[in-house]
């Protein structure tokens, strides 16, 4: 295993990458810089918006789709060009988008948090070909959303608890039945960030403070950690050609002075070589 930078750029609040599967490309974003930023062939880019970004799924090779703080939007890769969706608690001031994902089925699945983290101001959130349906509510931080590879099962996850659930989902990809705890980490104090699900159904999930990131099996057990120079990982996905690259962002939110320099690459966004296979990202349908 090999960690390595992949880019240089220190985020505030690194979070929600994608490897867009057409392209080749990743995307991720700041969330409190505001900004979605990839690199292509050219280097590196941005694009900056008057409003929180936290996360996306691609809809085709030059259309994503962003969550935002109020909405989510039809972004242009090519031009910029955003035009919104549906609304997202436009209405709350409080609040914005934290954590989403794709799932097997076209959706979209994202969560809401207060900007301050107030406890049980969030929800979880499904797109489903054109409405937007509310799956949970009273979340503080809604993290760790993904989907095994069968598409029958959803993991979601409230960092503040220090739990992660899962689901089963019926062949319309809706939750069905009662949620089950998948990870109890009370005990312990690991806050669960963002996650992903590889080939072989074992969840890779970033843990904010602890300086790695863990695969869990299907079973809950603890198989594999991945130890990164940062405290604070955020999210990982998988890409490269062969989709064997882990791809985590990190953040310096919240981390004093003595704290970056202890760790000055906190903020930046790194690749892991794994020897694993990830799941290629699914497509939403609009």
């Amino acid at each position: 295993m090999s960690v390595t930078v992949f880019d240089d750029h220190p985020c505030v609040l690194g979070e929600g990458p994608l490897w867009h599967p057409t392209r080749a490309q990743l995307f991720w974003v700041d969330i409190i810089g505001k900004r979605v930023m990839t690199r292509d062939a050219d280097g590196p880019r941005d694009w900056v918006f008057d409003r929180h970004v936290s996360a996306m799924g691609w809809v085709d090779h030059d259309t994503l789709v962003l969550a935002t703080e109020t909405d989510l939007v039809r972004f242009c890769v090519s031009d910029g060009r955003a035009d919104r969706i549906v609304p997202l608690e436009d209405d709350i001031q409080m609040t914005r988008s934290n954590d989403g994902r794709a799932d097997p089925f076209g959706g979209f699945w994202i969560g809401t948090m207060g900007k301050r983290a107030e406890p049980g101001a969030g929800a979880l959130y499904r797109y489903h070909r054109g409405a937007l349906r509310q799956l949970r509510a009273g979340i503080t931080i809604p993290n760790a959303t993904c989907f095994s590879p069968d598409g029958r099962r959803a993991y979601f996850a409230d960092t503040a608890a220090h739990l992660v659930w899962h689901v089963a989902l019926d062949d319309q990809g809706w939750p069905l039945g009662d949620w089950a705890v998948f990870l109890d980490h009370r005990e312990t104090g690991i806050n669960p960030d963002g996650a992903v699900v590889d080939a072989h159904g074992h969840v890779i999930m970033a843990e904010w403070g602890g300086a790695r990131v863990a695969r869990y099996a299907p079973s809950g057990e603890l198989v594999e950690e991945f130890a990164l120079p940062v405290p604070q990982p955020s999210c990982p996905a998988f890409g490269g050609a062969d989709l064997s690259t882990l791809f985590v962002t990190s953040a310096r939110q919240g981390l004093t002075d003595d704290a970056i320099a202890a760790a000055p690459l906190s903020g930046q966004t790194f690749a892991i070589a794994t020897g694993l296979t990830g799941q290629r990202e699914h497509r939403v349908i609009l």
